[in-house]
Parts: C-alpha cells; structure tokens; sequence
C-alpha cells in the first residue's frame, strides 16, 4: 500500500485548508488512515485517524474542534480550519491495512494514540500558516 497526499500549502491564521490522503495499491478489506504533523524540535504528532470500516476517530486535543477527519472509500481528508501559527509544519499520512473489521477501528488508537507501527507513511507535505 502507498499513501498519496496532497492540499497543502499556504494559509492564513484563521484560514481554511483540506488535506487528502489516498491509499493506494491495498489488498486488504479495510484500513485505518492517520494524520500527523512533525515540527522542528519536537515528536512527530499523531493528529486525527480514522477506521474505513466504521469511520470512527480520533483527534488530539490539540486540534480538536479545528481539524475534522473523514473518509471516502479509499481517501480520508483532513479539514483544517481556523488555522493558528502553530500548526504549521510537515503532515503526514499514515495507513494500517487489515483484513478485520475490528481491528481496523482498534487501529485508530493504536496508530494515533499508541504510536504502532504502520505499514505506510506519505512523503509529507508542507502546510505554511502566514498572513
């Protein structure tokens, strides 16, 4: 499986901007789609993930109430809105294949939460916060 991001770029403070992430070449029944950010200095963040079998999700509270994970078949979009100067930085999607339902909406808190290893991470895109 690959993951193939795109939306990112330039935006203001308060600004709105959509990433996409697809998976691609899967085999497997479902997957779990993750969102993370990496800044200099710091860990790489898990920001919002979420189940292809029954779109649940998780978004850390850091974002929480700005950032709105969804997915479609084999996308999931990040929806960021009322963007603040912090949360510029590099995002990355990650994806967990699975052939279990279950698992798959387990893996949102293993991927997001727990930090597990995944089978596949985006090249990373850039997303600048500047008036």
């Amino acid at each position: 499986v690959q993951a193939v991001e795109s939306g990112g770029g330039l935006v203001q403070p308060g600004g709105s901007l959509r990433l996409s992430c697809v998976a691609t070449g899967t085999t497997f029944r479902y997957w779990t789609i993750g969102w993370f950010r990496q800044v200099p200095g710091k860990e790489r963040e898990g920001l919002s993930c979420v189940s292809s079998s029954d779109g649940s999700s998780y978004t850390a509270d850091s974002v929480k109430g700005r950032f709105t994970i969804s997915i479609d078949r084999n996308t999931a979009f990040l929806q960021m809105d009322m963007v603040k100067p912090e949360d510029a930085g590099i995002y990355y999607c990650a994806i967990i294949e699975t052939t279990f339902q279950d698992t798959a909406t387990e893996n949102v808190q293993n991927m997001c939460v727990r930090g597990r290893r995944v089978d596949s991470w985006g090249q990373g895109i850039q997303v600048t916060v500047s008036s």
